[in-house]
């Protein structure tokens, strides 16, 4: 996932993918501490995701609250 998809979506789909995010981490690291896991190098790729959609939607309320002034 790269920014550019992000910014087309709109806040609320935004926040369902942050939740979505935040689930598949928890079972990240669900299985990471019963030595379940597998791929190790998924753990960094939600962790960034979580860091880019929050990103984003900073940005768009940034951009709301500014054209609101």
């Amino acid at each position: 996932m790269n920014a550019n998809e992000l910014r087309d979506k709109t806040p609320d789909q935004l926040r369902d993918q942050l939740v979505q995010l935040k689930k598949e981490a928890f079972n990240l690291r669900f299985q990471q501490a019963t030595n379940q896991l597998e791929n190790t190098a998924r753990m960094r790729t939600v962790r960034r995701d979580v860091a880019r959609v929050k990103t984003i939607l900073n940005e768009k309320a940034a951009s709301a609250a500014g054209e609101e002034a």
